[in-house]
Formats: C-alpha cells, structure tokens, sequence
C-alpha cells in the first residue's frame, strides 16, 4: 500500500496514445467556422451575381441633402410656425392625387415641377421614346424623396413602355419598365433615363 501511495504522488505519463486525427478542445469551433467561411462566400457571390444582373447606368450618385430639397416655409400671422415645406426639385404626381387644404398641406409640390412624361433611351436600340411615367420606384438619397416622388440624377422610375412593343416569352405585352434618370432635371427642365434591360 506504501508503494501505490508514492505511485500516486509521482506524475506520471499517460499511457494511452492519442488517437490519430485528435483535435484539441480549443480548436474544435475551427472546423466548423471553414465550413461556414465557404457558405458565407457562396452567399456572397450569388449576392454579387444579382447585383450585377441589376446594374444601373448611373451606379454612383451624390446623395442630395435635405435643405438641398425641401425648403422651409414660414406660416401663421406673425411667420412663427416652420413645419411646412417645399419642394425645390422635379417631382412626379400621380394622377390620382389629391391635395390636401393649403392650411394643412406639409409638403408643397408646386405644380410648375410637375412632370408626367420622361425622354428614355433604349440602350440596344439606341433610339430615344417619350414615355409618360407611372411613378417613382427608388431615390437613392432617402425614402422620403421616394415617396413624395422626387426625381434627381440616379433615381429608377417606372415608365410606361406599351407603345414600344416589347413582348414577354410568354407573348404578353411588357406594360411598365424601370429607367434610371441620367440628368439633373431641375436643371434642364426635362427629364433624361436609360431604360434598364
């Protein structure tokens, strides 16, 4: 009994063999984070693929701030109340639309800014349509201008392209297509697209 006392005492070193293709605790998330580092590049490429099956003609654009945009309005009798605003850019109003009262009316759009139809150019035909258009898809500055149909250089609009003939492979006519806006409208008074095939 004397003996397995000191036994125990003295370190000894472990006889079983480690078995081939051990992995130690500390490096077992390894593994896994090289599976999961080839999922996240595979996502990431189909990402760029459909990126790249969206590319706009106008990919950077110079985001418009909103004193650029909105000016401010003073009203009441003694110009105390700042909460209205006007629009100062080229904008697009449906036909459904409706103002409010003047009194209550938050953002003015003057209707001198109004536009309903747009110069779109066919890159493959390269032949130029005047199209009216259906509305405003995205601006890439804000959401806000994209609700209120603000329209400045790189925004997407919708333009109806019935008239130009374009057929679905199912044989339907295509009605409405996107078109990226390539001028400044404010400053031409007539708005410039790309239509995106």
């Amino acid at each position: 009994s004397i003996k397995m006392h000191e036994n125990r005492n003295t370190k000894k070193k472990n006889d079983e063999k480690t078995p081939q293709g051990a992995v130690p605790a500390y490096l077992l998330d390894r593994e896994g984070q090289s599976r999961a580092k080839v999922l996240s590049n595979m996502i990431k490429q189909k990402r760029k693929e459909k990126a790249g099956k969206w590319e706009v003609p106008v990919p950077k654009v110079r985001a418009q701030g909103e004193t650029e945009v909105l000016k401010v309005i003073r009203t009441g009798k003694r110009k105390k109340k700042a909460w209205k605003r006007m629009v100062t850019k080229v904008c697009f109003v449906g036909d459904g639309f409706t103002r409010k009262p003047p009194k209550y009316e938050r953002f003015i759009r003057p209707m001198g800014l109004r536009f309903k139809k747009a110069h779109v150019t066919h890159p493959e035909l390269k032949a130029t349509f005047c199209l009216p258009i259906l509305g405003v898809k995205k601006n890439p500055s804000s959401p806000l201008y994209t609700t209120l149909g603000v329209i400045t250089k790189g925004t997407v609009i919708e333009v109806n392209v019935s008239e130009l003939g374009l057929v679905t492979q199912g044989g339907k006519v295509i009605w409405g297509k996107y078109a990226q806006v390539t001028n400044n409208p404010e400053n031409d008074g007539c708005i410039n697209a790309v239509l995106l095939v």
